[in-house]
């Protein structure tokens, strides 16, 4: 009876050994890939699955297709096709950070000329 009973822990132990050791990382990693294919925007550079480097041009969420710009030859790949992005696209500064920089250089002028 007890070594039933310890079998039954070892195998229970193993799955649950597996589980987080195979199962749990791969379900994240999930996560991640689609997280990364959810803030895909047009200007990122990427790399296909099959190692092709491009600019994203264009995306298509009904079709979930992504079209890239291959020094000027423009391709349809499917969103799933992206393995990462490389590069992503830079944020146009707004108009209050301008601002900010600009009464610093002021500053810094004023204090040269004295």
């Amino acid at each position: 009876m007890s070594s039933s009973i310890s079998t039954i822990v070892m195998f229970v132990v193993l799955i649950a050994l597996m589980y987080f050791m195979m199962i749990k990382p791969q379900k994240k990693q999930q996560q991640q890939h689609q997280k990364m294919l959810s803030e895909l925007k047009p200007g990122d550079e990427i790399t296909t699955i099959g190692g092709l480097h491009a600019v994203v041009s264009e995306i298509d969420t009904e079709k979930a297709l992504v079209t890239l710009d291959c020094d000027g030859v423009y391709l349809d790949f499917s969103r799933n096709a992206i393995a990462r992005v490389t590069k992503k696209a830079e944020s146009k500064p707004t108009a209050a950070a301008e601002e900010e920089k600009a009464p610093e250089t002021e500053e810094t002028t004023e204090s040269e000329s004295k």
